[in-house]
């Protein structure tokens, strides 16, 4: 039986931890967190990653926890209403088709739950380094002991570490889009019932919506700048808190509620561009080696769909006495148009008629089956 090291318990490393595991692999994740991340903005399941869900059993359970939004107002910089929809949100798109949006962390959790009895799960470690000969990839850890997998698929998010080894500094490959985003919930001060708000002065503006049955609210500021990302959390905070305290309405409060928060999250927006995602054992994995950015609206369904493929053709190249190579080539010949059309949703057509085709067209542009 052939063994994997996962690295990162997110919604693809958890998700191909079951598909792998269907296919008679043995699974090991390893995560950095101490358990299942919590926090995080809502995400949208799309297109062919909705048949993805429902192949995992877990369509009722999905649709169980999702968003319940019955539109959304933009606000100008004193916080009156200049427009309203309850056709559409920035969030999840238009209210009357087929996606799902949920919150990131109910999604892990329900991964992880269906991953439990199925992977060996180990937290608050990370891979330091990797070293391949022809048994197997010898990996050392921050705190495990060392050990040998026959391969090592990195699912760790934008800052990889598992690309970082592999492939080399992330510098290489992140493309800055030109624009931060920080994320942290509160309390439900608005009082809003299933309704989001945005609002935008120049550079600098944040979208707030209900969450939990309308008794937290997760707050997303946003701002334009090249700068890089600031690493240190609370150096973080002091300039998500510089970044929007020219922006009036609720944002002193807002403000207050970014202090306090457990569930911090900031980073900038960018995405991850390789020629290749495989280097000899190892091979990377939703936003480790293709992150559209929040942009795209695709993230999970990038992730889901590539955990699916990925699973997919290793069982398949196992099947046929073939090895992992030609499973990680015939994962990147599947899953890149798909991963480029996404991307593209970031960078092309920021708005109108044109971008809802193209998003149309980005979802399903896979094939689940060959």
């Amino acid at each position: 039986m052939p063994n994997v090291l996962v690295s990162g318990a997110g919604i693809a490393g958890t998700a191909l931890a079951h598909h792998l595991h269907r296919n008679g692999f043995a699974v090991t994740v390893v995560e950095l967190a101490p358990g299942p991340r919590s926090g995080g903005q809502a995400v949208d399941i799309r297109g062919a990653a909705v048949e993805v869900i429902a192949r995992m059993g877990l369509t009722e359970q999905v649709h169980a926890v999702r968003t319940r939004m019955r539109g959304m107002s933009l606000l100008d910089a004193d916080g009156h209403e200049v427009h309203r929809s309850t056709e559409a949100t920035y969030s999840g798109g238009r209210l009357d088709n087929e996606d799902v949006e949920l919150l990131r962390e109910d999604l892990v959790a329900m991964l992880t739950e269906l991953v439990a009895d199925e992977a060996e799960f180990v937290y608050g470690d990370a891979i330091t380094a990797l070293r391949e000969d022809e048994h197997g990839v010898h990996v050392t850890f921050q705190h495990g002991r060392p050990r040998t997998f026959d391969l090592v698929v990195g699912a760790d998010g934008l800052h990889s570490r598992v690309r970082k080894l592999a492939f080399g500094p992330e510098e290489r490959f992140l493309h800055h889009l030109g624009s931060h985003l920080a994320i942290f919930s509160t309390d439900n001060f608005l009082g809003l019932e299933d309704w989001q708000v945005w609002q935008r002065d120049g550079e600098a503006g944040y979208g707030i919506y209900p969450v939990r049955g309308n008794s937290e609210l997760r707050v997303c500021f946003g701002w334009q700048s090249e700068e890089p990302a600031e690493r240190d959390v609370e150096r973080s905070r002091e300039l998500v808190a510089e970044r929007m305290s020219a922006l009036r309405w609720e944002t002193t409060r807002l403000l207050a509620a970014l202090h306090g928060a457990s569930d911090f999250y900031a980073d900038a927006m960018a995405q991850v561009r390789m020629e290749r995602w495989s280097a000899g054992r190892a091979v990377l994995l939703g936003d480790a080696g293709y992150c559209a950015s929040a942009y795209s609206g695709q993230g999970t369904s990038l992730a889901l769909v590539g955990a699916h493929l990925l699973a997919d053709e290793l069982a398949r190249a196992a099947a046929a006495g073939a090895d992992h190579r030609t499973a990680y080539a015939r994962y990147e010949e599947r899953m890149r148009p798909f991963v480029a059309l996404n991307q593209a949703l970031a960078t092309e057509n920021p708005g109108g008629p044109a971008a809802e085709e193209s998003v149309e067209r980005a979802k399903n542009a896979v094939a689940l089956d060959r």
